[in-house]
Formats: C-alpha cells, structure tokens, sequence
C-alpha cells in the first residue's frame, strides 16, 4: 500500500485514525501497531512474518544488551544481534546479487534464489540497528515493553520508505506523547504538501522521463536526453521528498516528531553541502552508526572512512553496480573536495559556477542511478555531452516531441517548489495575515481534491524508493 493510492486515502487512513483516537491511552500503541502490521501485510502478507522476526531479534537483544551487567556478554549480545541485522539484509536483498557475480567471476551456474525483495527491508532493519546501537551505547535505556519495540520498528508513517528515526530520538514519544489541534492542523498540511509533490510534480515528470530512458537504446537526441535527465532528477527529489512529507504529517497525526529528511538540496553549491540536505536521515544514520565508529576524522584515514560510507551508501539503495559505482563517484569526490574547498583559488570562484558544477555532477550521477546498467548509463551520458551517435537510419523521437504545455507547466511548478524563496515568504504571509492563512486552507483543501481526481483517473503511480 502506498500512501497515495484511494485505498490508502479513502479507507485505511481515516479508518486507523478513528480507531487510535476513541482509543484509550493505554491502547494506543497497540492499535497503531496492529494498523502498522496490517498496512505492511496489505500487498504481501507473508512477509509479515519477516518483520514479526525483526521486532522478535531486536526485543531480545535489546533486553540482553540492556541489563546484561558483565561487559564481556554485553558485547557478544551485541555483536551476534548485529550479525542477525545484518544476514537479514544479505539473504533478502542481496543473496541473489552476490550468486551472479560469483558465478561471473569464478565460471558457475549456481542456482539464483528469485527472491522478491520485501518493501522497506532496508528501512526496518536499519532501525533495528540503531535501537541495539543505542542501547549498547547508553544513549537510552533497553525497551521493556514488547508492543513499543514492535511500534517503533514496524511505525507505518515511516515504515516503508523512512525518515529513518533513530531509537533515541523517538524513545520518549513512544512511552508518552500528545497530539494537540496544532500538530492536527500541521500534519494535515504537511501530509497534503507531500501528496501534491508525489502526485502532482513526481508522477507528471516521471512519465517523461520513463519515456525518454526506455528510448535510449533506440536513439534519442542530446536535448531529449537532457530533458529526460531533469525530468529524473526533479522526479526523484519530489517523490522521495513527498513521499518525507507525507510520513513526517502522519507522524504528527499519531503525536510522533520525525526528523527533517530534505533540506532544497538542489540549490547546494558543493557535493558536501549536496549531501548534508538530500535524505538527511540516511546520511546522519551513516554518520552516527558508521562513519564516526570507524573513527571519522579524528582517528585512521580519513579518506578511507568516506570510501567506506559511500560504499555502502550505494550499496543500499540497491543490489547492483550502478549504485555502487553512484556511491563511490559521491565518496571519491568528497575526498577530493574537501582539501580543495580550502584553496584561495576555489574561494574565489562565483556562487553561481558553484552551484552549476554541483547540479551537473548530481544530475550525471542520477543517469547511473536510472539507468538499467552501467552500459546504458554510459550510453545515455554520452548523448547528454553530444558524444554518443545515434545509429544510422534510425527514426527518433526529437526533444520537440515531449515539451508539451503540460510537462513545461509541471517543470516550472517544480523548479519554483526546488528552491526556499517562495515557501519561506508563504509561511511569512500566513503568520502574520490571517486571510492568508484561510487561503492556505483553502489551497490546501484544492490540491487534496484535486489530487484525489488525479489519482482516480490515473495508472501511473509509481514509487522510486520502494525498490531499496
């Protein structure tokens, strides 16, 4: 289920919230939970059983790790639970990645798995590492309670696709929150804000760009490739972004406050700045579980530490080597930044070359990130810079043939939503004028209806993110 579907917006969320607010306190987690199961159950129900095992491990070890006095047993808990995380990961979203290279390399024919990748597995257990993480550490106290735990794994909000929430910064709200009218007000808002982008902007650019890439092979022309490119990449920030914002308003719906997950990344005029705005709670949960454990840059190589982070960053998003060379392309190139950012010379440079060179590094990334292998990456890089040829007497589709108004309407809406001028002047408005604040419901209540509409009279409704 996603979060914009009818299923989701005509039933299961008005349905979840009816239930969790007639119930009495004492029962409110146990409600949002059995409505977190169900919403993870709705597609594949067998899966369930998976994060059933998640919630079991983690408890468990939390339990061990937590009020195990002797250090020496303390960190075996530990580890082995790790271990487990981390198996669980291997086995259901990378087994079948690892046979084929072996069998690459070494000549076999050993049988693939065929295992369908579980939604959100990379999610789910990367907060079970950080409550064990956590624990081990003494940032907080081992959970006692099991419908806790289970809620803070298995949350529906943000089970799927994140923010990821790590343990210590949500463990307080799970034992006791409230939800006044404010966070009412601000979760509807921010809920619908998501929607819009998704629906609105995400789905909009999406076909295009699915378009333009499928063509590739065939031939396309350097225009068409770089429309495709922006489409792509405005796409994936306002379907991931909206997708934040959907589950940061659902938070606040259940009294939950989840950490911001995009800051305008592309208005970043570094690959370090890039990075510290774009899913911000993935790049924290590497800093604070990886990075600074490894040693950061205090202690041992420096380099080497990033190396390793963004390794395993494009290892993350996805069992092949397109996002394991995207990651390395990301850490190789904030090695080098790093010295170079303190040079007269770059100092000097204007803003503006900044932030041009950023996008154009981000938006080539995003070719390898597309694409369905490095070959057909390569392919389509090349026609972006005017290298690649397009086969003879081959009949292609021109950059003409996909600028119509409504794509150029939804690039403008998108370039315009991309950057804080406007929000920030909006949220002004509405703070000090309360008629602004009415339009603000009002537009509010359009965009709800109007992507209820879009939604009904749609197939298109994809979800990058659920692929990692």
């Amino acid at each position: 289920m996603v979060f914009s579907s009818l299923v989701f917006l005509c039933f299961f969320l008005p349905v979840c919230l009816l239930f969790y607010y007639i119930s009495p306190s004492g029962l409110k987690n146990t409600v949002l939970l059995l409505f977190s199961l169900l919403f993870y159950m709705w597609n594949k129900p067998e899966y369930v059983f998976l994060i059933l095992f998640s919630i079991t491990l983690n408890y468990i070890g939390g339990i061990c790790i937590g009020r195990c006095s002797r250090r020496p047993v303390r960190k075996a808990a530990f580890i082995t639970v790790l271990c487990a995380n981390i198996l669980l990961l291997v086995i259901f979203k990378y087994a079948d990645f690892i046979i084929t290279n072996i069998n690459l390399i070494a000549d076999k024919s050993l049988p693939l798995t065929n295992i369908i990748l579980p939604i959100g597995i990379s999610f789910f257990t990367f907060q079970g590492i950080s409550y064990i993480c956590d624990v081990y550490t003494g940032k907080c106290p081992c959970c006692t309670r099991p419908v806790d735990t289970a809620l803070y794994i298995s949350l529906f909000p943000q089970l799927v696709a994140g923010p990821i929430v790590k343990y210590n910064e949500i463990s307080r709200e799970l034992s006791e929150r409230h939800t006044g009218v404010h966070d009412l007000s601000e979760g509807i808002m921010r809920f619908i804000a998501g929607l819009s982008k998704k629906v609105l902007i995400a789905n909009v650019l999406g076909e295009t760009a699915d378009g333009i890439f499928n063509m590739a092979d065939r031939g396309i022309d350097c225009p068409s490739a770089w429309i495709g490119i922006t489409c792509y990449t405005l796409q994936i920030y306002f379907d991931f972004s909206g997708y934040s914002d959907m589950a940061i308003g659902l938070g606040r719906l259940f009294g939950f406050t989840f950490p911001e997950n995009f800051n305008y990344p592309y208005i970043s005029r570094s690959i370090t700045e890039f990075w510290r705005r774009w899913h911000i709670s993935l790049s924290t949960w590497f800093r604070d579980y990886i990075y600074i454990p490894l040693g950061g840059s205090r202690r041992g190589n420096r380099s080497l530490h990033i190396l390793i982070v963004f390794f395993i960053t494009g290892l993350w998003h996805g069992a092949s080597w397109n996002f394991i060379l995207w990651g390395m392309m990301y850490g190789v190139l904030l090695v080098i930044e790093k010295p170079l950012s303190k040079t007269a010379a770059y100092e000097k440079i204007p803003s503006f070359f900044k932030w041009a060179l950023t996008m154009l590094i981000v938006m080539t990334g995003w070719v390898l990130f597309r694409a369905a292998n490095i070959k057909s990456a390569l392919k389509y890089i090349l026609m972006m810079y005017g290298i690649g040829s397009l086969p003879p007497n081959t009949a292609h589709f021109s950059y003409a043939y996909y600028l119509d108004a409504r794509l150029i309407c939804t690039l403008i809406a998108a370039f315009l939503a991309s950057v804080p001028v406007f929000k920030q002047k909006f949220n002004y408005l509405c703070g000090k004028y309360i008629s602004i604040r009415i339009l603000q419901i009002i537009l509010a209540f359009l965009l709800l209806v109007t992507c209820i509409i879009y939604i009904a009279n749609s197939v298109y409704n994809p979800f990058i993110y659920f692929q990692f």
